[in-house]
């Protein structure tokens, strides 16, 4: 914009324009700080509901610990640990927003001013040194880091956790991000440097709703109230399973209806479908495993493999079984034009014959004049003599039973034929000579079969002079002596031309005539 052959003025607006919408792409709207005020609210609150839940726990696991210490002693010992690292790091995060809004004047209600909390320096400074962090922001990292080892130490690498150490790794995670533009940033530079103060606060306050919430899994899960919870049945559902996945009209549909559980804490150890493993790591979800291969060819197939858990330090394999039914994919409508059903007498009718979802090595058809194409579903027809002929068809279900069905189709003999001199139809013009070396043929213009045609005779009329007769599909001696006594102007009329089917004997339809007009 400041460039090329602009006046020194006109530079001079360009880069103001460039200076105003940097300033309006910098200053975020009022109602996104809002946003984030009232996101920092609503975790606060949930914040302080989560404290007072998590003390009950703790205390009740310390209570229990007392009234029952052979089954709550470890467990109470585990929550305190838990509590205690919790504690400090709340604490810890509580003092970063502290700090970062105290010099932020607030409100008369006492909130924050969120509408005002645009700008990111306060935070950048703290936190950041160049395209590194500050000695202010290592510590932050430290802290982070510290509370992951703290909580790792107290639940250890027992099985029951796996699911919560799982999440608790994604949340703290503290390693590089790859951004959208594929550049590698360090964590809190891709999270916190050069977003609005308001919410940088309020990703702090859901840091600490984290930090909240993994507390709770983890003493739940120590009280026993996770296991009482998936052994209930509102964590059961109602499974049909039916005998095969696809049914044909008029089948029995059959299957089972049992009682599952989805459990996430019901982790197998390994997966085989087809004989093939499962990558669990990316197909477990809450107990189950997805599972994904071809369908394979149209018809019914089997679904085996095994589901194996740990149990008392041996594995358990539970057998996995099934079936499934493969139909053609949809593709094209059916349409049919019940007028033109027909096949041709004296041509090969190429037809494709199916049953829909049965595969087509399974069906079979007959009739008079129906052979086999070569690839399955795929026929010739040569109908003979009569005016219908009627195709069977049979289809064997995968359970061996026979469906059957069948359709006539009209026998038509092929459609007249137009003659035609060296390939022209109707009225042909040219020299004497041209008729002369030319060969009188016949065509099928509307034909849709790739029909071979041989011309075995005709009549030649010049206008005024007597008929000849030819033999043949050339004018022969007595038609250019007819042709030399006619004019520019005359027509030559070639009619009753005898054609038929090459390689046969079968004559077809009077063929319409050609005339040639002489120049």
């Amino acid at each position: 914009m400041a460039g090329g052959k602009l006046t020194p003025r006109q530079k001079m607006i360009n880069l103001m324009y460039l200076v105003f919408i940097a300033m309006l792409a910098l200053n975020m709207s009022k109602e996104v700080l809002s946003a984030f005020g009232l996101i920092n609210e609503r975790f606060e609150t949930a914040n302080s509901l989560a404290l007072t839940t998590n003390e009950s726990i703790l205390a009740d696991l310390d209570v229990k610990a007392q009234d029952k210490p052979e089954q709550y002693k470890v467990p109470s010992e585990i929550g305190k640990k838990v509590n205690a690292a919790t504690s400090t790091f709340y604490k810890y995060v509580e003092s970063l927003k502290v700090d970062l809004t105290k010099d932020v004047k607030r409100e008369e209600n006492g909130k924050l001013p969120y509408e005002t909390m645009d700008n990111s320096s306060k935070l950048d400074e703290s936190w950041f040194s160049g395209d590194g962090l500050s000695a202010k922001g290592k510590e932050v990292v430290v802290a982070v880091e510290n509370y992951k080892a703290a909580i790792k130490s107290a639940i250890g690498s027992d099985p029951k956790f796996k699911d919560i150490a799982t999440e608790f790794n994604t949340k703290f995670n503290t390693g590089d991000v790859v951004d959208k533009e594929g550049i590698k940033k360090n964590n809190l530079d891709y999270n916190f440097k050069h977003f609005p103060l308001i919410a940088s606060v309020a990703k702090l306050t859901t840091i600490q709703n984290d930090i909240n919430t993994i507390e709770n899994q983890i003493l739940s899960r120590l009280t026993g109230s996770t296991a009482v919870a998936a052994a209930s049945m509102k964590n059961y559902k109602a499974i049909v399973i039916p005998e095969k996945s696809a049914f044909f009209a008029g089948e029995a549909v059959k299957g089972r209806i049992v009682l599952g559980r989805y459990d996430k804490s019901t982790v197998p150890t390994k997966v085989v479908v087809n004989g093939s493993n499962i990558n669990l790591s990316s197909s477990l979800h809450d107990g189950q495993v997805d599972f994904s291969f071809g369908a394979g060819n149209v018809g019914e197939h089997d679904i085996k493999g095994t589901f194996t858990f740990m149990e008392d330090g041996k594995p358990v394999p539970i057998p996995v079984e099934g079936n499934y039914v493969v139909v053609p994919k949809p593709n094209s409508a059916t349409i049919s034009a019940d007028k033109m059903n027909v096949v041709y007498r004296g041509v090969i009718n190429p037809m494709t014959i199916s049953f829909a979802g049965i595969s087509p090595d399974k069906v079979s058809a007959s009739a008079p004049g129906l052979s086999s194409a070569g690839k399955a579903g795929t026929y010739n027809m040569n109908p003979g003599q009569g005016s219908e002929v009627v195709i069977n068809v049979t289809g064997t279900l995968p359970d061996g039973s026979k469906v059957s069905d069948k359709k006539a189709f009209r026998i038509k003999g092929i459609p007249a034929p137009v003659g035609a001199i060296a390939g022209d139809m109707g009225i042909v013009k040219g020299a004497k000579s041209r008729l002369e070396v030319s060969q009188v043929s016949a065509k099928l213009p509307d034909f849709d079969f790739n029909v071979n045609l041989i011309v075995v005779g005709f009549t030649f009329k010049v206008t005024g002079q007597a008929a000849v007769i030819v033999s043949g599909d050339r004018v022969n001696a007595q038609c250019k002596t007819a042709m030399a006594r006619a004019t520019r102007g005359d027509q030559i009329t070639i009619s009753d031309i005898k054609t038929k089917l090459v390689g046969s004997d079968i004559m077809l339809s009077r063929t319409a005539p050609v005339i040639f007009e002489i120049q």
